[in-house]
């Protein structure tokens, strides 16, 4: 099987298969059984409790991984777009079930990897393998720091405290004061686990204070904060 959409999604620019060759990295879709789907906005590509033999490469599109409880009630742990990645830990671990629920945040195309089969690769891995076990190290770490980003985010007792923490550390990554960020505020809501509506009021003190200015999902933080 020869998978002809590598050069067009520019794989060896992701970081997955950063230092791969486009023959590198066919050996690895074969290898890992690689087959993509299409999804609709506000269709379920993963649910909780299920059990997960592949992780997920966002080729086009966008999605929400989050946490639904039986009340209704929705938290948003993070945002994935295109070229990122998601379930790489529960997709390794078998004996694990899936803790969360992924959502299409609108029209995407996605890549599954089945990391369970890296079990049976060659015990001399082939360069292909090397790459990509450093390169997924590599994904998992980052992954662990942005969720410690999170909780810190929401840790703070007060709204205003907790969209200071994320629209701080949001500016401090674009290195500017002037940004966007990936959420709606529906979503930003459920990132930091309180009410839009409170959450709405608070954006619009800020405004009214001069400590923030916003229209939709760009921002610009006054510089004295």
């Amino acid at each position: 099987m020869t998978y002809k959409f590598i050069e067009k999604f520019k794989l060896n620019k992701t970081a997955l298969f950063k230092g791969m060759s486009n023959e590198d990295i066919q050996t690895c879709l074969k290898s890992l059984s690689a087959i993509d789907k299409y999804y609709f906005k506000g269709e379920m590509v993963m649910l909780s409790g299920t059990s997960v033999d592949s992780m997920g490469l966002v080729l086009s599109g966008s999605i929400t991984v989050e946490i639904n409880d039986r009340q209704g009630n929705k938290t948003i742990l993070s945002h994935i777009s295109k070229g990122d990645f998601f379930a790489e830990s529960y997709a390794f671990n078998e004996n694990e079930f899936f803790a969360v629920d992924v959502e299409a945040n609108e029209d995407c195309h996605i890549l599954f990897l089945n990391l369970r089969a890296i079990k049976k690769a060659p015990k001399a891995p082939e360069n292909w393998l090397y790459l990509f076990l450093l390169n997924l190290l590599t994904i998992v770490t980052d992954k662990n720091i942005s969720l410690t980003r999170r909780s810190y985010h929401a840790s703070h007792k007060s709204i205003r405290g907790r969209v200071l923490a994320y629209l701080n550390s949001m500016s401090l990554r674009a290195n500017s004061t002037t940004f966007d960020i990936p959420f709606n505020r529906s979503q930003l809501a459920d990132y930091l686990n309180v009410e839009r509506t409170a959450l709405s009021k608070e954006l619009k003190k800020m405004q009214d204070e001069g400590l923030i200015s916003y229209r939709l999902n760009h921002f610009s933080l006054n510089s004295s904060i």
